[in-house]
């Protein structure tokens, strides 16, 4: 009776994990985006990183946070339908951050668990200082 019981709860574990894992489903082929070099004296500068929702409900990207105040991302507003795409825009302030930078930015969604860790990086060339005379 109890292996039965056992063999009854491992099936029905396993068709409860399908059923959330048939939810919704993030995919972003590129990870990391490498600006290469940037001058400080141009400003800002933004990417877009394309996430497709691979499942067959609504996906919903609940919040994006970056490490540091430099790097700001702006989520769809809209839910990403299955099937569909959708971009999460990353704006990088290289002011008074001369050199090389990598940044995170962790993205989470509606799905427990279907969560993105995205990067950008490159290197900023300072602005030229005046000669002294």
């Amino acid at each position: 009776m109890l292996k039965k019981l056992s063999a009854l709860l491992l099936i029905l574990s396993i068709g409860i994990v399908s059923a959330f894992a048939a939810d919704s489903a993030l995919y972003v082929k590129e990870k990391t985006h490498n600006f290469g070099t940037i001058r400080e004296a141009d400003g800002p500068v933004r990417c877009e990183f394309i996430l497709q929702n691979n499942g067959d409900k609504p996906l919903v990207i609940v919040s994006a946070k970056a490490q540091c105040g430099c790097t700001t991302p702006s989520i769809p507003k809209q839910p990403i339908r299955p099937g569909e795409t959708a971009a999460l825009t990353v704006t990088y302030d290289p002011a008074g951050r001369p050199g090389e930078f990598e940044k995170t930015i962790r993205v989470r969604t509606n799905r427990k668990g279907d969560n993105a860790l995205l990067k950008i990086k490159g290197t900023v060339l300072p602005k030229s200082t005046p000669k002294k005379k």
